[in-house]
């Protein structure tokens, strides 16, 4: 038997494989096609992109909320994003740059705290110092 073999390969990961296929804006209506015969082989109900788009788990709504404060991201991405997590009945503000924000005062709490912890070694509380002392927080 071949690793290729679908009998060996988990059935539900073909399916979303397939699936995904069919979601994909890049893909060929060729391959659509192929990918949408595969499932009804498999007995598997496809769906419209529209049913895929929908997330369906918190994993999935951490992806769009991620998705949002990443920099690399293209504004269609972030767009996209938004209109899920609304669509979720997430409060999406226009200000995506929030969640940095609260990193930057986690991370800035974490070094105030190194100063104080009696367990941190005075090499770590000094780099802690230079930390707050270049981030103008002390």
């Amino acid at each position: 038997m071949s690793s290729n073999d679908s009998t060996t390969k988990n059935p539900t990961r073909v399916a979303a494989g397939l699936k995904a296929t069919l979601a994909r804006d890049n893909v060929s209506d060729e391959a659509k096609a192929s990918a949408a015969q595969r499932l009804e082989n498999m007995g598997v109900a496809t769906t419209t992109t529209d049913d895929i788009d929908q997330p369906h788990n918190s994993h999935s709504l951490g992806g769009y909320k991620a998705t949002l404060t990443n920099e690399s991201t293209s504004s269609k991405a972030k767009a996209h994003a938004r209109e899920i997590l609304e669509a979720a009945g997430y409060t999406v503000t226009g200000d995506e740059h929030s969640d940095t924000d609260e990193h930057r005062t986690r991370v800035l709490a974490g070094y105030k705290a190194a100063l104080h912890n009696p367990r941190v070694s005075d090499e770590a509380k000094q780099h802690a110092r230079e930390y707050l002392k270049e981030h103008d927080t002390q």
